[in-house]
């Protein structure tokens, strides 16, 4: 496998697991919305999005670590963070939120960077 391929595999597996990881957590955490303090600490822990996300975070720590030794860490970074463009798509297909007009410039500022770091990249 190249080096290229294993670089796009990891960034997708640390996309993946992240994105899917808060979007367990913030399953968990609406679930019931009834309840408070204690209570709703007690059904979240009784409920499998919780430990679902927990997993999740796990594999994304192994898929982060595998992905920052194989690019520098500025890149590693900036591609990160795309997953806040994906956890913002997940959020207003599984939640319904809302885009907003300031969360679409945030994101299309984004995304412009992540384009440029791996322009960069293949200059390199």
């Amino acid at each position: 496998m190249s080096t290229s391929i294993l670089i796009a595999l990891l960034w997708i597996v640390n996309l993946i697991t992240d994105t899917g990881g808060q979007l367990a957590f913030k399953a968990a955490a609406i679930e019931n919305r009834e309840a408070a303090g204690w209570e709703h600490w007690r059904h979240m822990l009784r409920r499998p999005w919780i430990y679902i996300g927990a997993v999740l975070y796990i594999a994304e720590f192994f898929a982060w670590l595998a992905f920052l030794s194989t690019v520098p860490l500025a890149e590693g970074v900036l591609l990160g963070m795309a997953g806040i463009v994906t956890v913002m798509a997940g959020g207003r297909l599984w939640f319904s939120e809302h885009f907003t007009r300031p969360r679409i410039i945030g994101v299309s500022l984004i995304l412009a960077g992540v384009a440029l770091v791996g322009l960069g990249g293949m200059s390199a």
